[in-house]
């Protein structure tokens, strides 16, 4: 999600960071994996804090949207994560600042990120998402991970869906020697057909010890080497536990124009689904 080179992945196993007793009821097994943990957003209200928090305020790629918590909240089973077009004061604004987040006055539009970080963090294994996305242009929902060990790019990030301008993506980033590594997959919107994107979609991430590989709808977009996708510094960041952000961005570097955006826009998630080898 980040507007930084991103490397595919593949998932696997390993044990949980933070180990759960998952509930199998509403999840459904898969051969030669255990359900590591999931949300199903069957409660109406704010998402489980069990699970998720959230970013806040202004936060990357000079993106118009202001985070808030409230812009984020479970209905029908669902999960929304809500994009509106609404003024709300900066309280961190200082005239004349270089910083982007400090020298506009408000925001002009609101909308959510929930993260995974400090709940649920894991390091190889299957990941699944079904979603439906808002293809406006000038919208920029994604779902996407990043490593915990150090800042970005060499934590390493993975971009499961990345959706702006038209353009499914799948990628992956890392730091290498001198610059950003990154294995970065354009799909332009066109090519999945009329109508595809009023409908949910299983975005799937596979990751092994030995690649990543991303998937829509069990067709494989992108693969990435995990042999190639090492940090200048020698350390492995798709090797590391990683955590989930789901999210709305309005506007920003890649996002385009959000002026004739029909608002509320909706990013809808039914399940987040994680699994982990049961041989490894």
């Amino acid at each position: 999600m980040t507007l930084r080179p991103l490397a595919a992945l593949v998932l696997l196993a390993a044990t949980p960071v933070f180990a759960v007793a998952a509930d199998e009821s509403a999840a459904p097994n898969l051969p030669g994996h255990q359900l590591a943990w999931h949300d199903e957003f069957d409660a109406d209200g704010p998402p489980s804090p069990d699970n998720w928090t959230y970013e806040r305020g202004f936060v990357r790629n000079e993106e118009l949207q202001w985070y808030q918590p409230e812009n984020a909240f479970c209905e029908d089973g669902l999960l929304v994560i809500e994009g509106r077009r609404e003024r709300v004061p900066n309280p961190r604004y200082e005239p004349g600042a270089r910083d982007w987040r400090r020298n506009r006055e408000f925001a002009e539009y609101t909308s959510a990120c929930v993260i995974s970080r400090g709940r649920r963090e894991w390091t190889h294994g299957k990941l699944l998402v079904r979603a439906r996305i808002d293809a406006q242009p000038g919208l920029w929902p994604a779902i996407w991970t990043l490593g915990t060990k150090r800042g970005w790019p060499g934590c390493g990030e993975i971009d499961v869906m990345e959706y702006y301008q038209d353009t499914i993506l799948a990628n992956a980033f890392w730091q290498a020697r001198r610059r950003k590594g990154e294995d970065v997959v354009k799909v332009p919107l066109e090519k999945f057909g009329d109508g595809w994107a009023e409908k949910f979609h299983v975005w799937q991430l596979d990751w092994t010890p030995e690649r990543l590989q991303i998937l829509i709808d069990d067709k494989l977009v992108n693969e990435v080497s995990l042999a190639d996708a090492v940090n200048g510094d020698g350390t492995q960041p798709f090797q590391e536990p990683h955590y989930l952000l789901l999210n709305l961005a309005i506007g920003g570097q890649a996002g385009g124009d959000p002026s004739q955006v029909e608002f509320p826009s909706r990013f809808e998630i039914d399940y987040v689904r994680v699994y982990q080898r049961t041989d490894e």
